[in-house]
C-alpha cells in the first residue's frame, strides 16, 4: 500500500525514515537550532513536504546537490526519497557548519540512506558537475547562480524555492546572469514559488 507526499508515491519504508528523520530533528533542534523554533512543530508542512515536492519537480539525477543544507531541506529529504525512487542517485549534501553536517551524518545512518556530506564552504568545494542542484533559504538567486555556475553540470537543472519577492530577485540577477527560468507555485505555500533554472551563462 503507498503513501504519498507531496504528490509522490512513496512505501511504508519510506514514510518510516523520513518520520526517523523528522524525530532526530526535534531531539537536535534544541542545542543547534537546525530550524526555527515555531517551525518546528509543522515540521512535516514547513519542511519535509516542502522539500519532497522539490523533488518531485526535478529531472531525474546522477548527481543531486543542496548546497548549505542547513538541517537537511531539502537534500537529506531527497537522498531518503531518492533511496526508493531513484536508487542510482548520489546525493551531496554540502554544509560548511560542523555541527550541522555532524546532524546530516547521524540522520544518514539512522536512516540508512546514502548522503554524502561535505563539511566545506561552497566556494570551496571541487565542481560537483551536478544534475540537479537545490538550494533553499541559502542566498539571494544572483548569489545563488554564481554558486550553479560553480557546482551544475552544462546542461543540469537548479531548483530554488523563493518566496513572494522572487520576482525582483530575477530582475537583479537578469542584470549579471542569462537563464531560461520556470517559475512553478508552491504546493505548501501559496505566496511561494520554485525556480526551475537551466540554461545558465554569464552577461
Amino acid at each position: 500500500m503507498g503513501h504519498e507526499i507531496a504528490g509522490l508515491n512513496v512505501s511504508r519504508e519510506t514514510l518510516e525514515r523520513l518520520e526517523t528523520y523528522e524525530q532526530l530533528l526535534h531531539k537536535w533542534n534544541p542545542a543547534i537550532n537546525l530550524v526555527s523554533k515555531n517551525t518546528l512543530a509543522e515540521a512535516w508542512t514547513r519542511h519535509i513536504a516542502d522539500s519532497a515536492q522539490i523533488f518531485s519537480m526535478a529531472p531525474s539525477a546522477k548527481i543531486w546537490a543542496d548546497l548549505g543544507s542547513g538541517g537537511g531541506f531539502p537534500g537529506m529529504v531527497v537522498a531518503i526519497l531518492a533511496a526508493e525512487l531513484s536508487p542510482d542517485q548520489e546525493t551531496v549534501l554540502v554544509e560548511s557548519d560542523q555541527r550541522k553536517s555532524v546532524f546530516l551524518r547521524t540522520v544518514a545512518r539512522e536512516t540508512g540512506v546514502k548522503a554524502r556530506v561535505l563539511s566545506e564552504r561552497i566556494e570551496q568545494v571541487p565542481a560537483l558537475n551536478a544534475d540537479v542542484l537545490s538550494a533553499r533559504a541559502l542566498a539571494s538567486l544572483t548569489d545563488l547562480l554564481g554558486f550553479a555556475d560553480l557546482h551544475l553540470a552544462q546542461d543540469g537543472v537548479a531548483l530554488f524555492p523563493k518566496g513572494e519577492n522572487f520576482q525582483m530577485e530575477i530582475d537583479h540577477a537578469l542584470e549579471t546572469w542569462r537563464f531560461d527560468v520556470q517559475k512553478l507555485q508552491s504546493a505548501t505555500d501559496s505566496g511561494a514559488v520554485v525556480l526551475k533554472i537551466k540554461g545558465l551563462s554569464r552577461v
